[in-house]
C-alpha cells in the first residue's frame, strides 16, 4: 500500500508517522513518532538536522502546545525546517498526532 521511507534525487520523503501506543497521551504519542522519525531518517542515511519540511497533523488542535512542547525539545539542536500544523480527523480514532517530513541526504 505505500512505503515508509522513499529517497529520491538526493532527499527522503517519510510518510506520515503515528505512535506505535494509540492509548497514550499527546505528549507520549509525540515522543514516539519522533523516535520512529529518527529511526527511519537514520536507516536512510541521514537526520533531523537535514529536515526541509513537516506537516503535523493533530487530533485536537487544542493540544498545539503540548506537541511544540516535545517538538522544540527535540529539534533543539537541529535545523529548523519549513513547518505546517493543522487539525484534522486521523485514520484511527486514538491517534493524536501524524507527522510527515522531507528531508536532504547527508
Amino acid at each position: 500500500r505505500m512505503s515508509e521511507a522513499v529517497i529520491c534525487n538526493g532527499m527522503v520523503f517519510l510518510a506520515g508517522q503515528v505512535a506505535e501506543d494509540p492509548s497514550g497521551d499527546i505528549i507520549s504519542q509525540t515522543r514516539s513518532v519522533l523516535g520512529s522519525i529518527d529511526r527511519l531518517l537514520a536507516r536512510a542515511g541521514t537526520s533531523k538536522k537535514n529536515l526541509l519540511t513537516a506537516q503535523i497533523f493533530l487530533a485536537d488542535i487544542g493540544e498545539f502546545a503540548l506537541m511544540n512542547s516535545v517538538w522544540d525539545h527535540w529539534i533543539a539542536d537541529a535545523g529548523k525546517p519549513a513547518r505546517a500544523t493543522v487539525q484534522a480527523q486521523l485514520a484511527k480514532p486514538g491517534w493524536k498526532v501524524e507527522i510527515v517530513v522531507t528531508a536532504v541526504l547527508g
